[in-house]
């Protein structure tokens, strides 16, 4: 199987703020996945992705967004089959621009696995708390394990002149993360192309067909 064949998942930077953090751990897990043979990944920056504040008349679970930049995020989701989010925390939760991505779709996330890197106070324990309630909402499947970079770890890189390289556990974590990204994703890929597949076939035997004699 070619690596465009692959099942895809993406690496979401979930911070756009000047001087954020996220690009590192974002770049250090993407480098780390690259070097698996089943799955595909690829970096998606949310600063790509200039979405609005979220001023739908309804939920995109109920019909297709307005906003021209929301149609294309909804698009580029449409292609994946899985998201790891590299997400910031603040004030004991996600950042906005993040909250506000996940809720500009909905059929997009279906029946998807999604996996958490986190930084900053507590590794982000409490942030990742927060998205993975969210991710259900969105019928996304929550893998168990995530990466948390925590302030010793944080401030290390971006202080003391310290790389990934100096902090084993967190490759350790990153495997362990990928390796369920891995697992769901070959469960549930093939089960949301079956039920594709099922609601096709009972399509077509429900149409009437009229016969001329």
């Amino acid at each position: 199987m070619t690596q465009r064949q692959l099942p895809g998942i993406g690496i979401v930077i979930g911070s756009t703020r000047e001087g954020r953090f996220g690009e590192r751990p974002a770049h250090w897990i993407h480098e780390i996945a690259r070097q698996r043979t089943d799955l595909a990944f690829e970096l998606i920056d949310l600063r790509d992705h200039p979405l609005p504040f979220f001023n739908e008349p309804r939920s995109p679970a109920y019909g297709p967004v307005d906003n021209e930049a929301a149609r294309l995020w909804a698009g580029k989701l449409a292609t994946l089959d899985g998201l790891i989010v590299v997400t910031p925390e603040y004030n004991h939760g996600p950042s906005a621009v993040l909250k506000n991505a996940l809720d500009y779709a909905y059929q997009e996330f279906n029946r998807k696995p999604i996996g958490f890197v986190g930084y900053g106070g507590a590794g982000a324990a409490r942030a990742i708390e927060q998205l993975r309630l969210i991710a259900i909402e969105l019928q996304m499947v929550p893998v168990c394990r995530a990466v948390h970079i925590g302030m010793v770890e944080s401030l290390g890189i971006m202080q003391q002149g310290k790389t990934f390289d100096d902090f084993q556990h967190l490759a350790q974590a990153a495997n362990r993360l990928l390796d369920d990204m891995s697992w769901w994703t070959k469960v549930l890929k093939p089960a949301r192309e079956g039920m594709t597949t099922g609601v096709a076939d009972r399509e077509q035997r429900g149409k009437t067909v009229t016969v001329t004699v």
